[in-house]
C-alpha cells in the first residue's frame, strides 16, 4: 500500500542544525585526513552540465577522472562523469576499460518542466547511447502543488524503462522551501524506486547543504530499518572544499555507517572538489600548498 505523503512529520530544524554543530567540530588528522580525502576523490561525479559543452571538454574532463593528478601516486579515480545525453557516447568511448561510470542527467534538466513522453524519451537516448546511470529530475511544480502521485508515478516510469540501471532522482531541495518538503520529497522518491536520492541540479542556490543531506540521510536509514534495503545519497552543487566533504563523509559514518562508506552507495556532485582535494593532499605530502596552476581547470 502507498504510504500517505501527506503525513510527514515536522522536522526540528534547530535539533539537525545542533547535531550537524557538533558533527563540524570532530577533527581528523594524519592518516585518517589521507584516507579521508582519497576516499571523498574516489566518491565525486565529476560534471559537466553547460550548454557551451563539447567532444572536447568532454574528453578533457574523462581525461581528469582517469589522471586527476599523475604527480601524487595511488590516488583513486573519480567515480563517474555526469553529462547531457548527447554525450554520453563521447564519455564512454574516452572511458572504456576504466572503472569510472558515465552518468546522464535527463527528463528536461534542470528544470523538469516538459512531458512525460519527452522525459521517457530522453531517458531511453541517455540508455542507449550507454549511460551507466541516470539522474533524474522531479516536477517540482506538481510537488508543490502537492501532486505527491503524479511525483511518485513518474519517477517510477523513469525507473520502469532504467530497469537494472541506476536511478539517482535529484529532489533540487534549493526549491522545496522547508526541510518537511525534503523528507516528503525522499520518501516519494525512494518508495518510488529510485536507487541514490539527491539534493541538487547545482544550477539552484542553494544548492547542497548539511540540513538538508542530514535530513536526506536519515529518511534513508528509516527506509534501510524498516526493510533492509539501502538507498544511495548525493549532495550536489556548491561543495568544493576539502574541508566540507570530510564533514559530509563524518555526517554520513554517524548517521547511517560503514555500509555506505564507499562509491556504491555515496557521491558528491561536483566539479571543482577535486582540484581542491588535490591540493591538500599536496600539503600532507610536501608540507607546502601545491599551486592551482598545475591543476586543470575543467
Amino acid at each position: 500500500m502507498l504510504p500517505d505523503f501527506k503525513d510527514t512529520p515536522p522536522i526540528d530544524q534547530l535539533g539537525i542544525e545542533e547535531r550537524i554543530a557538533r558533527l563540524n567540530t570532530r577533527s581528523i588528522k594524519k592518516e585518517s585526513k589521507i584516507s579521508g580525502l582519497k576516499l571523498a576523490l574516489s566518491m565525486i561525479d565529476l560534471t559537466t552540465l553547460e550548454g557551451k559543452d563539447t567532444p572536447a571538454k568532454v574528453k578533457q574532463l574523462c581525461y581528469k577522472a582517469l589522471h586527476v593528478n599523475d604527480a601524487l601516486l595511488q590516488l583513486p579515480t573519480v567515480a563517474a562523469i555526469c553529462v547531457y545525453p548527447t554525450h554520453v557516447r563521447t564519455a564512454k568511448k574516452a572511458l572504456v576499460g576504466s572503472t569510472v561510470k558515465v552518468a546522464s542527467v535527463a527528463t528536461g534538466f534542470p528544470s523538469g518542466n516538459t512531458s512525460l513522453a519527452i522525459k521517457l524519451e530522453e531517458t531511453r537516448f541517455a540508455l542507449e547511447e550507454g549511460a551507466d546511470e541516470i539522474d533524474m529530475v522531479i516536477s517540482r511544480g506538481e510537488f508543490l502543488k502537492g501532486n505527491y502521485a503524479y511525483v511518485f508515478d513518474e519517477i517510477a516510469a523513469i525507473k520502469e524503462v532504467c530497469k537494472s540501471t541506476r536511478l539517482k532522482v535529484i529532489l533540487e531541495t534549493g526549491e522545496l522551501s522547508t526541510l518537511e518538503n525534503v523528507r516528503r520529497a525522499s520518501e516519494i522518491a525512494i518508495h518510488a524506486g529510485a536507487d541514490f536520492i539527491k539534493t541538487s541540479t547545482g544550477k539552484i542556490q542553494p544548492a547542497a547543504t548539511m540540513p538538508v543531506t542530514l535530513v536526506m540521510l536519515e529518511c534513508i536509514r528509516d527506509h534501510y530499518l524498516k526493510t533492509n534495503k539501502m538507498i544511495g545519497m548525493k549532495p550536489a552543487g556548491g561543495i568544493s572544499t576539502a574541508k566540507s566533504a570530510l564533514q559530509y563523509l563524518v555526517m554520513l559514518n554517524e548517521t547511517l555507517g560503514q555500509k555506505w562508506m564507499n562509491n556504491t552507495w555515496f557521491r558528491f556532485g561536483a566539479s571543482s572538489l577535486a582540484n581542491d582535494i588535490v591540493l591538500q593532499l599536496e600539503k600532507e605530502n610536501r608540507g607546502v600548498y601545491f599551486s592551482k596552476d598545475y591543476i586543470s581547470a575543467d
